[in-house]
């Protein structure tokens, strides 16, 4: 797909954003509303939801949209974040990371291998969190468990939660951090300067 800016690189395409926004829009939602459910000094957050019954309803519906809309997001993007030695090579700098001196860190691919580990974080929190959440969700399955695989299951779900929301947040810390990244997601396109900055390896197969 060529970019309408001549001057610019494709790097995600209308469906890819359009992907990645819904699994963001339903993740807020099921961070609220988990929240809600959490703890009763959250409890005031269900005001957004319509009410304490309707949390408990959507939440769990709302959980079903955001795992499969990133099991699509996960197979489009699955082989570009497969770790290699340049990402070992990589970690092994993220002092150099953290200074922003890239001219010490390998050459990246389209993903660097920060973001390849939070993908797969990402990947293993939702296949828990889905497992977890069908037995606690007991309007359709509470039947075919012992109150003590649901007690467990409801731990593991927050756990899994806890985690993935902190993940989240590093997320888009880094999105912020790195200057460009959040127009890639917007608009689709980077310049060839940010390109070649922070994801050479990438940048050259872009260009071929």
């Amino acid at each position: 797909m060529k970019p309408d800016d001549p001057n610019q690189i494709v790097r995600y395409t209308p469906n890819e954003r359009t992907n990645h926004w819904i699994t963001a829009i339903t993740f807020v939602l099921l961070a609220l509303s988990g929240l809600a459910l959490f703890h009763p000094s959250m409890f005031w957050l269900t005001g957004l939801f319509g009410g304490g019954q309707w949390t408990r309803i959507l939440h769990p519906y709302i959980g079903v949209v955001m795992f499969v809309s990133f099991l699509l997001l996960a197979v489009r993007f699955w082989r570009h974040n497969y770790l290699d030695r340049d990402d070992v090579q990589w970690l092994k700098h993220i002092g150099d990371v953290l200074a922003k001196r890239e001219d010490e860190l390998p050459e990246v691919g389209r993903y660097n291998a920060g973001q390849k580990v939070l993908f797969f974080v990402m990947v293993a929190c939702l296949i828990v969190l889905l497992a977890s959440g069908v037995v606690i969700w007991r309007v359709y399955f509470g039947g075919m468990f012992s109150l003590g695989v649901i007690r467990f299951a409801s731990v593991v779900h927050a756990f899994a939660a806890f985690v993935l929301i902190v993940g989240i947040i590093v997320h888009i810390y880094a999105a912020i951090w790195v200057k460009g990244s959040v127009r890639a997601m917007t608009r689709g396109t980077v310049s060839p300067g940010w390109a070649r900055k922070h994801h050479a390896k990438w940048f050259r197969e872009s260009v071929k």
